[in-house]
């Protein structure tokens, strides 16, 4: 068995749009050979680094390991590997294991197929060593796997985390289409908010983006609350190593900064508010119902950071006014912010009557959508009637 410091490649999974960001953040915990790939970043990194990826990194959803590379253009080749391979070193009969198959490639077209034909290889060399084979458990298993075919290339790797690492354990409940946790983080990095000035999201739905900026502002870790991983399970976990990483939730900073949560709707606000005490962050979140029109800052500068409807639940007249609100109230009410948008509507954006100073692509699910940021400061000619 290799030694806990020996140095192994990992990649982090992550949402298009977020790469440089999650390889941003990647650095900051002392990775080596890090490389940006398209939804996803790859690493060097030992034990101690893989553990803590998974509880530090905000923007990955997942962290695999991978473990085997090998070439292939029929499903004939693709079990006669899987099943060479030496699995019983990795877990035994009594485990359980789930296959996730990401597939782009003209030799295979059906990743669920793929998928069975691994999962049979795994299970046939089982039984041909041991007579019996273990369980497939999609849910919890003790092993999840993951293999990427690329053309003609498999890769086959164990993913460490589990569950989607977006998953930080603190929302007990949701509004409709709520953001994903690593997404909001993600704003909020590319943003460029200083962690000081005042911060607002004004259609907070269920809480997620005001969470984020307040864990980003003290430096809590993203699995702080004590979420189980995939590792966890592994045969060479090592204990001693993760209770060192799982005891370094930071020390908090003296909570100069303000963050605020605002919404007109009672239900998102009941709903804000059970997240933020969940995440154990009351202290630090001012929640409360206004209209964004009746919203006005307490400092001179800051940060808005908003995902407003994008229009499949709304009247085109109906998204058309509130998007011309939106632009009025920044226009007339935080002047020295700057002020970032999610929304997957250009024509409703272009009610906002504001110029951008900058167009991001995000994804937001299967939703591609743009990250607009204004700069309502003085000298451009817009912002004056």
């Amino acid at each position: 068995m290799k030694n806990s410091n020996d140095k192994f490649e990992l990649i982090a999974k992550t949402f298009y749009g977020l790469e440089e960001v999650l390889a941003e953040e990647i650095r900051s915990i002392g990775a080596t050979n890090i490389i940006k790939h398209n939804r996803a970043v790859s690493f060097n990194g030992d034990k101690e680094l893989m553990y803590k990826s998974n509880y530090h990194l905000r923007t990955a959803l997942r962290i695999l390991k991978p473990i085997f590379v090998f070439n292939v253009r029929s499903t004939k080749s693709l079990y006669r590997s899987i099943k060479e391979y030496k699995w019983e070193k990795i877990f035994g009969v009594e485990d359980t294991f789930a296959i996730d198959a990401v597939i782009s490639s003209n030799y295979f077209t059906h990743s669920k197929y793929a998928a069975l034909k691994v999962k049979d290889a795994i299970a046939d060399r089982f039984r041909s060593k041991f007579n019996e084979r273990p369980s497939v458990d999609v849910d919890n298993p003790t092993i999840r796997i993951q293999i990427h075919i690329y053309e003609d290339q498999c890769t086959v790797a164990l993913d460490s985390s589990g569950d989607s690492l977006h998953k930080r354990g603190y929302r007990l409940s949701t509004m409709m289409a709520p953001l994903n946790e690593a997404l909001a983080a993600g704003m909020i990095l590319l943003s460029g908010w200083d962690r000081k000035s005042e911060f607002i999201d004004p259609m907070c739905g269920s809480g997620t983006i005001p969470i984020e900026a307040a864990l980003i502002a003290l430096n809590i870790p993203p699995g702080y609350l004590g979420r189980t991983y995939g590792f966890q399970k592994w045969n060479d976990f090592d204990q001693t190593i993760w209770s060192k990483i799982s005891a370094e939730s930071a020390v908090e900073k003296d909570s100069k900064f303000i963050i605020v949560a605002s919404d007109k709707s009672p239900k998102a606000i009941e709903t804000t508010s059970r997240n933020v005490k969940s995440a154990k962050l009351m202290n630090h979140i001012k929640i409360g119902i206004k209209y964004f029109d009746e919203l006005e800052p307490t400092s001179k500068n800051g940060m808005i950071i908003m995902n407003p409807p994008y229009g499949e639940r709304l009247k085109e007249e109906d998204i058309s006014d509130l998007y011309k609100m939106i632009g009025d109230s920044l226009k007339t009410n935080f002047f020295g912010f700057d002020a970032w948008i999610l929304s997957a509507s250009n024509t409703a954006m272009k009610n906002v009557g504001l110029k951008t100073s900058k167009r991001l692509t995000l994804y937001n699910g299967a939703l591609e959508c743009k990250f607009y940021k204004y700069s309502l400061y003085s000298g451009s000619k817009k912002y004056k009637d």
